[in-house]
């Protein structure tokens, strides 16, 4: 395999290493060029681009104290933050919210998602179902799906990207392409992205001979071809190379090329991690919203650390008015862009928290209900989705399973979920979801 490093740099796990291109495996996305390609090819799918961003908020948010403010019950339940009033009249969300309340009308919070498990992985975010029962390979994430039956928009940038950080420990990324296999696995550029995508200290002239980099490419196949995750290489591996020295994609990774004003409209962020999850940057908000518009269909983020089991309040604090300048900022420049109805945007976690609040100020996990912010993709807009009872800890009215923001999201990209399917690895067709259809409420 042909490795370039470069510079060195520290990442978010604190290690430093130096940053490195392999183009046998086209850096972090494996084979999923080629492969991704040929299914291009061979569905026709050219013209339409939705695209899908995703902000996972690992750990789990407090829902209670961000869309479900619980101003009638005891204040051990109730806790410190106050209601606001929206630009909706009838929906009050947290204090500390304050831009997304300005633009409620642009945005569904649905208080009453149901389905979850106790356990901390973004597996049930990205790929909508649990991990007890998979099949062999396991599920894949919802991007993995989309870049197997749409592929790519064009060959300079990858249909799937995840802008989550890589780490050492990662209990909050454990999701892939499961049985599709390592080609529809997400390109992430790791570290701070775009050094990854320079080809420092190496010029074009040095990689004009092609049939040493096809030789990469066999040999990292022969490596790999025993997983039998993996069909071999094919014709369309001259353009995964297309891709390298493309500068699309590193012009979307580069978001200091946008107007500063927008830059601090979106903010900045903040590098730091509590425990081990994500780092609040918020300027990967601006990357995601750049990705979709250069050709990606599904971008996902990662975003701080929500594992509240103590000083709840404190944090949230702190939490709350980034994450509100962060998908404010998005929402309104999706659609100050011409792009809400094409591009779908969904905030969540892996399920709720108490609503007790413990003998540390904090709150717990909680599955039996969370919710979830959505916005864009054409849905209806301006209302709230689903209650929880008067301690906010059970489904009153309208559960929504995790599997319905699916439906919804795939429905949202022209796939539907009651056609489409995909392969395990023993030949067996799947739907995309176990029979729940798009939330009415949301669609026409």
């Amino acid at each position: 395999m042909l490795t370039i490093y470069g510079r060195k740099s520290r990442f978010c796990d604190g290690v430093s290493r130096r940053n490195f291109i392999r183009i046998g495996a086209l850096g972090l996305g494996g084979l999923a060029l080629p492969q991704i390609l040929q299914a291009e090819s061979s569905s026709g799918i050219r013209k339409s681009h939705k695209a899908i961003i995703m902000i996972y908020l690992p750990g789990g948010p407090p829902h209670q104290d961000m869309f479900d403010i619980k101003t009638d019950a005891p204040p051990e339940i109730r806790g410190e933050f106050k209601p606001i009033k929206t630009n909706v009249p009838g929906i009050h969300i947290c204090e500390h919210l304050p831009k997304l309340a300005r633009m409620m009308d642009k945005l569904v919070p649905i208080r009453s998602v149901i389905g979850a498990e106790d356990n901390h992985y973004d597996y049930q975010c990205m790929t909508g179902r649990l991990k007890r029962g998979e099949p062999p390979g396991g599920w894949p994430s919802i991007g993995s799906v989309i870049s197997r039956l749409q592929g790519a928009t064009e060959p300079s940038v990858p249909p799937f990207v995840g802008l989550e950080p890589v780490m050492q420990h990662k209990p909050y990324n454990a999701s892939g392409p499961g049985f599709l296999g390592i080609g529809y696995r997400s390109f992430r550029p790791a570290g701070e992205g775009k050094s990854d995508l320079t080809l420092n200290g190496v010029t074009m002239d040095r990689l004009a001979d092609r049939k040493a980099l096809l030789a990469s490419f066999d040999q990292f196949r022969r490596d790999v071809d025993a997983s039998g995750l993996m069909s071999g290489l094919d014709a369309f591996n001259a353009q995964a190379f297309g891709m390298l020295t493309s500068s699309k994609l590193l012009e979307a990774l580069d978001y200091q090329r946008e107007d500063k004003r927008l830059i601090e409209r979106y903010g900045k962020g903040d590098s730091k991690v509590r425990g081990d999850a994500a780092p609040r940057l918020l300027e990967q908000f601006l990357v995601a919203r750049r990705l979709v518009e250069a050709g990606a269909r599904v971008v996902t983020v990662a975003f701080g650390f929500w594992d509240y089991h103590s000083n709840n309040f404190k944090i949230a604090r702190e939490d709350m008015p980034m994450l509100d300048q962060g998908v404010s900022a998005l929402v309104q420049d999706l659609h100050d862009r011409g792009l809400d109805k094409d591009v779908s945007v969904i905030v969540w976690g892996e399920f709720g928290r108490t609503p007790t609040i413990n003998k540390d100020g904090g709150r717990d996990h909680w599955p039996r209900v969370s919710c979830a912010l959505m916005a864009g993709g054409g849905i209806k807009t301006g209302q709230v989705i689903g209650s929880t009872d008067r301690l906010g800890g059970e489904p009153a009215a309208r559960p929504v399973h995790f599997q319905e923001i699916f439906a919804t999201l795939y429905h949202n990209m022209g796939i539907d979920v009651n056609k489409a399917t995909v392969t395990d690895l023993s030949g067996r067709p799947h739907f995309l979801v176990d029979g729940y259809q798009p939330m009415r409420e949301l669609v026409s």
